[in-house]
C-alpha cells in the first residue's frame, strides 16, 4: 500500500467502525425504550384486557424472565456461531415479537409477544457488547465506545417515556410496539455489512446440560421473586429448585474447565465478582422503581401518561449528561470508586423516593429519580469496565492475576457479557 492510499484507508476503517457503533447503539435503544414504554402502558393495556395487577405484572415479567433465562446461551451462541449473525436473529426475533405484541388479541398472546421480545434482547445485548470487544482492541478506545454505548441507555429512558406517553395518549398502547420496529429492522439490515463476522469456538461446543440446569436456576429464581407475594407456597418450593439446579450447574461446570458455558475462573477475579453484586442491586432498584413510580402516578391520578413520562425524565436527563466524562472520571478516580460511590448514590435517590411516596409533591421524587440516575451511569460505567477488560489468569507461579483483553481473549467475551446482563 503506497503513502496517499494508507490515510484514504484508515479513513475509511474509521468510518465503517463509527456504522458499526451507530448499528449496536440501534439494538440498545430497540431493548431500552422498549422497556421503558411498556412500563407506561401498563394501566392502559390493563383496562383495555381487564386484567389484575398480577397478570399485568407478567406483561413486563414475562419479557425479563426469559431475558434472564436466556442470556447465558445468547452469549455462548455467539461466541460458537458467529456473533453478527446471532446478533442478526435476535433483531429479526425482536421485530417480529414486536408485532405480534402490537396485534395481540387477548392478553394471553401479548404476554407470550412479551416473551419472545426478551428471547430477541438475549440475543441482541450479549452478542453486541461482544462485538465491541472483538472490533475496539486498543482499551482507551473501548472505554469511550463503551460509554457512548451506555449512554444509548439514558438516550433510551429519556425519550422512551415522553414518546410513549405521546404515543399512548394519541393512538393507543399498541402503538409502542409499533414505533421500535423501525429501529430493530435498520439494526438487521445495517448489520450485514457493518458488522465483522467473528466466533472463537476453539473446540468448544453447545452445553446442552449446562444451558438447561442455568435456565431452570434462573427461571426458579426469577419465578419465586414474581409470586413470593401472592403465591408465597410456590414461591418456596420454586426458590429450593433453583438452588438445586444452581448447585447442579456449578458441578457440572467445574468438570468441562474452559469449555464450559460460564467458565468459573472468571469469579476469581474480585473486581469481576463486585461488578456482578453491583449490577444486581443497581438493576434491581431501577427495574422497580420504572415499574411501580408510572403505575402508582397513574392509578392515583396524580398523572396522565404523558405527564408520567415527563417526570421520569431527571433520571434518564442524568444520565445522559455525566456519559461524556466516563473515562477521565475512571481514570482520575479509579474503577472501584466509581462502582461503589455509583451504588451507593442510587441507594441515596432510591431511599428518597420511598420516603416520599406519600407527600403530594412531586419534587422529592424527582430529586431521587436524579441521583438514581447519576449513582446508575457511575455504577453501570464502573461494572462494564470492569467484565469487559479484565480477568483472572494463572501465571508460572500458579497466583491469579488481571490483565487486559487481548484478542486470544476474546472466547470470554459472551460468558463475561452474558453473566452481567443476566444479574
Amino acid at each position: 500500500m503506497d503513502d496517499l492510499s494508507r490515510p484514504r484507508y484508515a479513513s475509511a476503517a474509521i468510518t465503517h467502525r463509527w456504522i458499526t457503533l451507530m448499528t449496536l447503539c440501534m439494538a440498545v435503544l430497540v431493548a431500552q425504550v422498549d422497556t421503558a414504554v411498556v412500563n407506561l402502558a401498563i394501566q392502559p393495556i390493563g383496562e383495555y384486557f381487564s386484567a389484575s395487577v398480577n397478570a399485568l405484572q407478567w406483561v413486563v415479567d414475562s419479557y425479563n424472565l426469559v431475558y434472564a433465562v436466556l442470556l447465558l446461551t445468547g452469549g455462548q451462541l455467539a461466541d460458537l456461531y458467529g456473533r453478527r449473525r446471532i446478533f442478526m436473529v435476535g433483531a429479526a426475533i425482536f421485530t417480529a415479537a414486536s408485532l405480534l405484541c402490537a396485534f395481540a388479541p387477548s392478553l394471553s398472546i401479548l404476554i407470550s409477544g412479551r416473551a419472545l421480545a426478551g428471547l430477541g434482547a438475549a440475543l441482541l445485548l450479549p452478542a453486541s457488547l461482544a462485538i465491541i470487544r472483538v472490533v475496539w482492541h486498543e482499551p482507551v478506545e473501548r472505554g469511550r465506545v463503551l460509554g457512548i454505548w451506555a449512554a444509548c441507555n439514558g438516550l433510551a429512558m429519556a425519550i422512551g417515556p415522553t414518546l410513549g406517553g405521546l404515543l399512548i395518549t394519541r393512538f393507543g398502547w399498541q402503538s409502542i410496539f409499533l414505533i421500535v420496529i423501525p429501529l430493530s429492522l435498520a439494526a438487521l439490515l445495517l448489520a450485514i455489512p457493518s458488522i465483522p463476522e467473528s466466533s472463537d469456538p476453539q473446540g468448544r461446543h453447545f452445553d446442552a446440560p449446562a444451558q438447561l440446569l442455568g435456565a431452570i436456576a434462573l427461571g426458579s429464581l426469577a419465578f419465586a421473586a414474581i409470586q413470593s407475594h401472592s403465591m408465597p407456597g410456590s414461591a418456596v418450593i420454586t426458590f429450593v429448585v433453583a438452588m438445586l439446579a444452581l448447585a447442579l450447574f456449578i458441578k457440572a461446570e467445574a468438570k468441562r474447565g474452559a469449555a464450559a458455558l460460564v467458565p468459573l475462573d472468571i469469579f476469581r477475579a474480585r473486581e469481576f465478582r463486585g461488578a456482578i453484586i453491583a449490577t444486581t442491586g443497581m438493576t434491581f432498584g431501577m427495574y422497580g422503581t420504572l415499574f411501580l413510580l408510572p403505575l402508582t402516578w397513574q392509578s392515583s391520578g396524580r398523572l396522565d401518561a404523558i405527564g408520567a413520562g415527563i417526570a421520569l425524565i431527571p433520571m434518564a436527563l442524568v444520565f445522559v449528561l455525566v456519559s461524556p466524562f466516563s473515562g477521565a472520571l475512571a481514570r482520575k478516580l479509579g474503577v472501584r470508586f466509581i462502582t461503589a460511590g455509583g451504588v451507593a448514590i442510587i441507594g441515596s435517590g432510591l431511599l428518597l423516593i420511598g420516603i416520599s411516596a406519600h407527600l403530594t409533591s412531586l419534587v422529592p421524587a424527582e430529586m431521587g429519580l436524579a441521583l438514581t440516575g447519576l449513582g446508575m451511569h457511575r455504577s453501570s460505567d464502573g461494572c462494564r469496565r470492569r467484565c469487559s477488560c479484565c480477568r483472572p489468569f494463572r501465571d508460572r507461579q500458579r497466583t491469579y492475576q488481571r490483565r487486559p483483553y487481548g484478542r486470544r481473549n476474546d472466547r470470554r467475551c459472551g460468558p463475561r457479557s452474558g453473566v452481567r446482563h443476566g444479574a
